[in-house]
């Protein structure tokens, strides 16, 4: 947790000026910020684990001799911070062969810090937190984001369109880690995306789930890089039924 804080207090050290490296499209970029960011983690966690694995968005891998393995975000949101805009955050988590066992997500510019270790709870600010449930399709709100691959956003329009005039609205707030987080706290009452990152999901995906909620994959499946969704028991049967 105290790592998460001190890279998010980095972060909001918000530059005027930005150096750009595009990665899978043009619309896909990181910063000089997301770069100092995970270095930044990266040193904190093997200092104090040195023997501990680590799998970075922006390159940062390194083998466990441990059986415990950092994965970081180290600024979810890129897009949204280099326009200035809330919802950016800092999301680490560990896991072993088992699963994720901790999960931290820190978005400042929404005073937000959720907490979870798996059997222990959900927590948003030092405060357990629950997910929505049950909720219908016809009266949940949605949060969803769109691929970095061209292609595949055209595909995701036409289903938003067929998908709004049955839920009460859809939400794109810009961070993956954020949207979950909000599943789990109700902010929102379901969320689905596609392409996600296993570092979008790790940390997100844990407080999800200790928060009630059912995170999964296409048709039930596994979570991963197809489509991801998160909600309460019954919407998430709902919204597996539509989406799949």
């Amino acid at each position: 947790m105290d790592v998460a804080l001190e890279a998010a207090t980095l972060l909001s050290g918000r530059p005027t000026n930005f150096e750009i490296n595009q990665k899978s499209s043009a619309v896909d970029f990181a910063t000089q910020m997301d770069h100092a960011s995970e270095a930044l983690i990266v040193e904190r966690l093997l200092a104090a684990r040195p023997l501990d694995g680590i799998i970075g968005e922006e390159g940062a891998q390194r083998d466990s001799q441990s059986g415990i393995t950092w994965v970081i975000d180290p600024l979810d949101g890129t897009v949204n911070y280099f326009y200035g805009l809330p919802g950016w955050n800092v999301s680490i988590a560990a896991k072993n062969d088992e699963g994720v066992l901790v999960g931290v997500v820190a978005a400042p510019t929404i005073n937000s810090l959720w907490t979870a270790t798996v059997g222990g709870g959900a927590f948003w600010n030092g405060n357990p937190i629950t997910c929505n449930d049950p909720v219908r399709l016809d009266r949940a709100l949605l949060a969803t984001g769109f691929s970095y691959s061209l292609a595949k956003r055209v595909g995701q329009a036409e289903f938003a369109k067929k998908l709004i005039p049955d839920v009460r609205d859809i939400r794109r707030a810009g961070a993956a880690a954020v949207d979950l987080c909000h599943v789990a706290m109700g902010a929102v009452d379901g969320y689905f995306e596609i392409d996600l990152k296993e570092w979008d999901l790790a940390a997100g995906g844990l407080i999800a789930r200790e928060a009630g909620a059912i995170v999964s994959g296409r048709n039930g499946g596994a979570a991963g890089e197809e489509m991801v969704i998160a909600a309460g028991p019954a919407l998430h049967r709902e919204l597996t039924a539509r989406i799949g």
